[in-house]
């Protein structure tokens, strides 16, 4: 009966046997994943869903009312059509079952133990069956589980990672996994393993004193051969790698490096060249650990190369470490070659991107600090050759007052290694001149001087005996910037091409032309190198011109002008014969859409309009300003006055023409001059009668029909414009009638200055002589 076979009846210890210590089986922690995502508490669940499952004597499952089925690979197949976690598990079971059918038996049994001795009830055959176990197995089941010695949970990990330090080669490795199992445990293939470990312990000991031998007669290539025997047999002999290591590692003056490694922020790179075409490789990471020894950690195996050339990125290279990686050809599992040793590398990453940017007096310093450091340090050495550290922060630092020549930085990176000890890099390291800079323009004043500019400033020398500044004046494109602000000379605008006047004085004299408006910057140019100064604000208006003005009816002035371009106001000002001023500002919309009229005098006026600054604050070279000038409102009148009664008759009628004109306005203070023109305001307008008048000339015509022109009539009278400017009144005597009566008279004025003089007519019907 198979619960007798398995210690149903008390008192026969050794039918329990082959209770397994180990599930031996390569790969169990990536099953046991699978199991548990199907959510199976062990993989006989998998076969049955209910009870009746038999694993004492091999694992069947229940068919039928009292029949039963081996689990076979076929059955395994079945299973593993489907998709999803069981399907999974059920095709790894079969792979497994397909090498060794007596895997899944020691699988079964390891996990039912395991929870039999897990649970607080696992002494009761109750437990097993809920387990799902068949009822005739039950008891059996519970007598091994208390036989098999309990693992704890250090000794249940090497348990089930045996198999796969097994399967690498890690003799080592399952030498001391097994040390940590019982020896109590009734496990054949256990022992079996155990036996064939020492067998080839051995091996590897005697391989591991035999390359010792030949090393110490020097004879490195038969050492070589030896210790790769021992890699072979044990992959994880650290004797073998180390001497491998030291008998294959490049020498100083070895150029060519089989195995390359180049150190980046984050992560170290590998390369090298793989020419044997099959062969797996196997990286490993040779670390100094702070307490003298050295650890061995397998970065990543990488799969035969395409076109020859392997390469590696390791992500999790230890900062503050010093390394060495090594690369070991595997064929089949086990290592085929000669390994490709790199240079010991210290993990320090140095900061990337390092520039340095000289200025006035300044060196500045940027860079990208790796990710792990802990902190950087700047170190600087002058040209006296004096070292000192600098003050940084956020990747970046500052050194001034520095004199000119050349300046060494060393950047340093700081790191904290595993152990927890500060290890520094060895530092990136650069160079920068300090070169002489000019002295910046402190202050810029501009003077206007009629239609030019005076600048001039304070600054901008460089301060040694010979002077090499240029303080040029510019017009910045764009805006300007900010005095002090360093600059290359080559992106100093050219000189302000405007013309230069000479004059007496400091500074430069320009003359803007018509229609300027710029800030105009000083900027000091010593070579190369350039210092934005400060700026001014100049303006050159457009003139005015076209000036013109006319007296109208109402006593008021019409003034005429063409409106220059681009300027939004004019400043109008006037001057009268009488000393009296007055200005306007003249809005452009305003002029175009109501004209401009000045409340002036009859007498004489000068008129002068200027533009006015687009800005305030700004320097005006002001053009000449445009002026008209009006003669004082002299007028002629002319009547016809009806001859004297002479006893019974009328006398012979006569033409009287009259010139009047405003007089000057005496000045009422004593003792002053009344000459208006002494008044420098009104320097060079008329107070008086201009200098020459016009011709007056009256014309007669046959009818009571006025006169069109000087020419259409008979003319009757002609007063020079000197006669009338000296007798001011003239009376004419019409002795005859021109022509026959009635006729009708009209007068006219001729000559240059016609329209200067005001002609007053009387009434038409007045002129009429009957």
């Amino acid at each position: 009966m198979a619960g007798q076979e398995f210690g149903h009846h008390l008192g026969l210890p050794r039918a329990l046997s082959a209770l397994p210590l180990s599930p031996l089986t390569p790969g169990y922690a990536h099953l046991l994943a699978t199991q548990h995502a199907a959510g199976l508490r062990h993989i006989g669940e998998l076969f049955t869903s209910g009870p009746g499952l038999r694993v004492l004597d091999g694992v069947f499952v229940p068919v039928g009312a009292r029949g039963r089925r081996r689990v076979d690979h076929a059955l395994l197949a079945d299973l593993g059509r489907g998709t999803g976690p069981a399907a999974a598990l059920a095709n790894q079971l079969a792979e497994l079952h397909r090498h060794d059918p007596q895997t899944l038996r020691r699988v079964v049994l390891y996990q039912l133990i395991e929870l039999l001795q897990d649970h607080p009830r696992g002494q009761h055959p109750d437990t097993a069956r809920s387990l799902g176990i068949h009822a005739e197995e039950a008891a059996g089941l519970v007598a091994a589980a208390r036989v098999r010695p309990v693992l704890d949970r250090a000794q249940r990990a090497a348990a089930e990672s045996l198999a796969d330090a097994w399967a690498e080669h890690r003799l080592r490795r399952v030498r001391t996994l097994l040390e940590r199992l019982p020896r109590t445990g009734r496990d054949p293939s256990l022992g079996t393993l155990r036996t064939t470990l020492s067998r080839r312990l051995g091996h590897a000991d005697a391989a591991l004193d035999a390359a010792r031998d030949a090393e110490r007669a020097g004879d490195t290539e038969a050492a070589t051969e030896e210790y790769l025997r021992v890699l072979r047999l044990a992959a994880d002999d650290r004797k073998a790698l180390f001497s491998l290591v030291r008998i294959n590692r490049p020498r100083h003056d070895d150029r060519a490096e089989p195995l390359r490694c180049v150190l980046g922020p984050e992560s170290a790179v590998l390369t090298w060249d793989a020419t044997e075409p099959g062969v797996t490789w196997r990286i490993l990471r040779l670390r100094r650990t702070g307490r003298g020894s050295t650890e061995v950690r397998e970065v990543r195996q990488v799969a035969p190369a395409e076109g020859g050339a392997g390469g590696i990125e390791d992500r999790a290279v230890p900062l503050g470490s010093v390394v060495r990686y090594v690369a070991l050809p595997v064929r089949q599992g086990r290592v085929d070659g000669v390994p490709l040793v790199a240079r010991e590398m210290a993990v320090t990453p140095e900061v990337s991107d390092l520039a340095l940017t000289d200025g006035r007096e300044r060196i500045d310093g940027a860079w990208r600090t790796p990710p792990g450091a802990t902190e950087v340090t700047v170190e600087h050495t002058g040209p006296d050759g004096l070292t000192a550290h600098l003050p940084c922060g956020d990747g970046r630092f500052t050194a001034t007052g520095l004199p000119p020549g050349p300046h060494r930085f060393r950047v340093v990176c700081h790191y904290r290694t595993p152990e927890g000890q500060s290890v520094a890099s060895a530092g990136a390291a650069a160079t920068r001149t300090v070169h002489r800079w000019p002295d910046p323009v402190r202050t810029l004043t501009a003077t206007a001087e009629g239609e030019g500019i005076r600048f001039t400033w304070t600054g901008g020398e460089d301060g040694l005996p010979r002077k090499g500044t240029e303080v040029r004046l510019v017009r910045w494109p764009g805006e300007a910037p900010l005095p002090g602000t360093e600059l290359d000379a080559s992106e100093v605008p050219l000189p302000l091409p405007w013309s230069r006047r000479d004059g007496d004085g400091d500074g430069e004299v320009l003359c803007p032309p018509p229609g300027t408006h710029a800030e105009v910057a000083a900027v000091a140019v010593l070579g190369e190198r350039a210092v934005a100064g400060p700026t001014v604000t100049v303006e050159a208006p457009v003139p005015v011109t076209g000036l013109s003005a006319r007296r109208q009816a109402d006593g008021q002035v019409q003034v005429v002008l063409d409106w220059p371009e681009g300027t939004g106001l004019l400043t109008v000002s006037w001057t009268e014969g009488d000393g009296r001023t007055g200005e306007r500002a003249v809005a452009a919309h305003q002029y175009r859409r109501q004209g401009l009229r000045l409340p002036v005098g009859r007498g004489g006026v000068r008129v002068r309009a200027v533009p006015a600054p687009r800005a305030s604050g700004s320097v005006v070279a002001l053009p000449s300003a445009a002026e008209a000038v009006l003669p004082p409102d002299a007028s002629v009148t002319y009547r016809l006055v009806p001859g004297p009664r002479r006893m019974l008759r009328r006398g012979k009628p006569l033409i009287r023409v009259t010139l009047s004109s405003p007089d000057p306005a005496p000045d009422p203070s004593p003792g002053s001059s009344s000459d208006p023109s002494s008044d420098p305001s009104s320097e060079g307008v008329q107070t008086g009668l201009p200098d020459s008048l016009p011709e007056f000339v009256c014309v007669a015509r046959s009818g009571t029909l006025r006169p069109r022109g000087p020419a259409d009539g008979t003319t009757v009278l002609r007063i020079a414009g000197a006669e009338l400017l000296e007798l001011r009144t003239v009376e004419y005597e019409l002795d005859s009638a021109p022509c026959p009566v009635p006729y009708t008279l009209r007068g006219f004025l001729l000559g240059e200055h016609a329209t200067s003089v005001r002609l007053e007519e009387p009434s038409p019907a007045t002129l009429v002589v009957r």
